[in-house]
């Protein structure tokens, strides 16, 4: 069971709710220490007066801030005492339509568990309420010395705890982006092309069909470098496309995308694939097959399961 990385109260109104904070997501980005070239020494950090060149123990470190002329020094346990409540309550301070908050401002999502059984019907009320209501509670807390904006949201018959960005946090794309288009003129003919293409290209959202594949072909360059083996180098990226050309792309699209999907059809209600030709296919090649026939749970599967699985 997994431990809470925050514990305090939910309050909304003259409710409240005791709740743990646990992480949502995991990262599984394959990780690599730092070596000296030509040895198995690893590099380490370490925190180093920079006028001593000594070593300093974690006890010794305070935070300081640069006012320019000199450091304000500030100890760990002054952050926590300047919000000794807020770090113990997530306070909504109203609730608003999910509609209207706009994804640019979600951040890291947590899911929401009540503290104990007792206060059940109270937690199964709330994501009941917010559920009927298609609305999200908005409040502030303060976690690990930092303030948090955050979202509470009913999902999947639980609370979930969307942290979000402060609005001054967010940037404005035409300060940060000089290449935006302005107006430029298109044609009907162009558009109704593009939104063939789009329409040609629909699909359902389906999460376990999509995989980190590169995190596969960084796996494999290792066991290739392990066994003195060498690894294909990826096709190299597509030209940009010419604007002179932009109609003629978007009708071979259109035809690509159409053949494909009657493509992909015909694979999901063909014969039985030979377990002997999937089995010099690689897990990649193998998952995209378990992705055009619809097999479930193909993320987790290993490069045996998957070939049982097509074949089956």
């Amino acid at each position: 069971m997994a431990r809470p990385v925050w514990k305090g109260s939910l309050a909304f109104g003259l409710v409240s709710l005791p709740v743990g904070l646990y992480t949502a997501t995991d990262h599984h980005t394959i990780r690599f220490h730092q070596l000296q070239r030509g040895t198995s020494d690893r590099i380490r950090n370490r925190r180093v007066n920079e006028r001593t060149g000594e070593e300093v123990d974690l006890d010794d470190i305070v935070k300081g801030y640069d006012t320019g002329d000199e450091y304000v020094l500030v100890e760990p346990g002054d952050l926590d005492d300047i919000a000794p409540g807020r770090s113990k309550v997530l306070e909504i301070s109203g609730f608003v339509d999910l509609d209207e908050v706009d994804p640019i401002f979600f951040d890291r999502t947590y899911y929401l568990g009540p503290a104990d059984k007792e206060h059940g019907k109270i937690y199964r009320l709330l994501e009941q309420a917010l559920a009927r209501a298609h609305r999200a509670g908005i409040a502030t807390f303060v976690m690990r010395q930092r303030e948090y904006l955050v979202a509470v949201k009913a999902e999947n018959g639980l609370l979930t705890c969307h942290t979000l960005h402060w609005a001054d946090e967010i940037r404005d794309p035409r300060e940060e982006i000089d290449t935006l288009p302005g107006r430029p003129r298109t044609t009907e003919k162009e558009r109704k092309t593009a939104a063939q293409l789009i329409d040609a290209m629909a699909i359902d959202w389906d999460p376990d069909a999509y995989h980190d594949t590169f995190r596969e072909k960084v796996a494999a360059l290792i066991e290739a470098r392990k066994s003195g083996e060498t690894v294909e180098k990826a096709e190299p990226p597509s030209e940009s496309t010419n604007v002179v050309d932009l109609m003629d792309a978007l009708r071979a699209s259109v035809r690509g995308a159409r053949g494909g999907e009657r493509g992909r059809t015909g694979r999901r209600g063909g014969d039985r694939q030979n377990a002997a030709d999937l089995g010099d296919l690689t897990k990649s090649e193998l998952y995209d097959r378990a992705a055009d026939a619809g097999i479930r749970g193909r993320s987790s599967m290993t490069r045996d399961e998957l070939i049982e699985a097509l074949a089956a």
